[in-house]
């Protein structure tokens, strides 16, 4: 699958999955360079576990990493079980604007923060800079 048809397909699909991005969130051709990083989190009977904001369980499932550089997406990083759980999920996520590549606009979780974006880059081995 084309690395920009997939991270469509998790931020727009039914599965939670949180976003950690260096800039707004704007797949459209026209928009910038950018890196996020998608957390997956889990599912099942602990999903709403009580916590404030309606998250419950923070456990990390799976983490991805996608990048655009001069106009060309790719997928940098991709990991479950042992290896996801390294990652965490701020607790200060909190809903954010996304725009898709046909210029729609939806909503989902997530943080923009270069730092992290570089903290979490330098955790999976991407040695290339943001």
């Amino acid at each position: 699958m084309d690395p920009l048809d997939e991270l469509v397909s998790s931020l727009s699909g039914s599965s939670r999955a949180i976003i950690i991005s260096e800039r707004d969130v704007d797949l459209r051709p026209s928009s910038g360079d950018n890196r996020i990083f998608l957390l997956r989190i889990g599912e099942g009977s602990h999903a709403a576990g009580g916590r404030g904001g309606g998250f419950g369980e923070r456990k990390v499932t799976g983490a991805a990493c996608f990048q655009k550089r001069g106009g060309s997406w790719s997928k940098l990083f991709e990991a479950s079980d042992s290896i996801a759980e390294g990652f965490e999920v701020p607790y200060y996520v909190s809903r954010i604007p996304l725009t898709l590549p046909g210029g729609e606009e939806t909503m989902g979780y997530g943080v923009v923060e270069p730092e992290l974006v570089a903290e979490m880059s330098k955790k999976s081995g991407i040695v290339s800079p943001p």
